[in-house]
């Protein structure tokens, strides 16, 4: 799992659109056009911007604007309003008032309130004309600087009755207040991805049938993939780590 998951992108916001050739030619462009203006959330100095300590990269000098993509307003192309006029007809106010359309790099991100989550989800499994069967994961990321929303989750559906449409849906917390609804009711699956997020990010995935960790031991302290995480020299004891000897092995011959 990677902290850089997510539709978020501090790069340039001079974008290529590599992903939008799976879609019909006369409405690429039509994707394009939908980009919202990025939105400037920050400033950084050296390659990664560390605020813990000094810049290692040797890119000190170097100082641009983190940036965001915007908003964006339909109609959306390719396959993007069929989704979008899909989801809103499935559910009503829960897409009217919780949810926010991003389309960025020819990718479609659904920024979902925590409260809507689980109505949208279903809807993107159940509904005939969505059927995203399934969920390819959550990941956890971490943004401290996003004061009330300094915890994200992000989940990528795909459609396999559609021929592969892909939707990313994110959702977002607070550090105080760090609960997101689990949607392991909906996609089984996605039940080791929400334990990971909660064993690196402390996200709290409410519902979840056994929320414990699955890589730190149960008594850690902290969550290591938070950017406020003291770095190196800690020894990691990973629980049940035996292999067996050559011979004792299960062979599958």
């Amino acid at each position: 799992m990677s902290d850089d998951a997510g539709p978020v992108h501090d790069a340039d916001p001079v974008h290529d659109h590599h992903s939008t050739d799976d879609l019909p030619a006369e409405r690429s462009a039509d994707v394009a056009r939908a980009e919202g203006d990025p939105v400037p959330v920050g400033h950084r100095k050296g390659m990664f911007g560390p605020s813990l300590g000094g810049d290692t990269s040797g890119y000190g000098g170097l100082e641009r604007d983190i940036l965001f993509p915007g908003a964006s307003a339909p109609p959306y192309g390719g396959y993007f309003d069929d989704i979008a006029d899909a989801l809103s007809a499935a559910t009503g106010t829960a897409y009217t008032e919780g949810v926010k359309v991003t389309i960025d790099r020819g990718e479609m991100t659904l920024h979902v309130d925590r409260d809507h989550l689980l109505t949208v989800v279903r809807a993107l499994r159940d509904d005939p004309a969505l059927r995203f069967e399934l969920c390819a994961g959550s990941n956890g990321v971490h943004y401290p600087g996003q004061t009330g929303a300094e915890l994200h989750c992000v989940y990528n559906f795909m459609s396999i009755t559609h021929g592969g449409r892909r939707v990313r849906v994110e959702v977002s917390c607070s550090e105080e207040d760090p609960h997101i609804p689990s949607i392991v009711e909906v996609y089984p699956g996605n039940d080791w991805h929400e334990r990971e997020a909660w064993d690196m990010f402390g996200i709290i995935f409410d519902g979840h049938p056994a929320l414990t960790r699955i890589l730190m031991p149960d008594d850690w302290p902290g969550h290591p993939q938070r950017k406020d995480y003291p770095l190196g020299g800690i020894p990691v004891e990973y629980k049940g780590a035996t292999i067996p000897a050559p011979d004792t092995r299960r062979s599958y011959n």
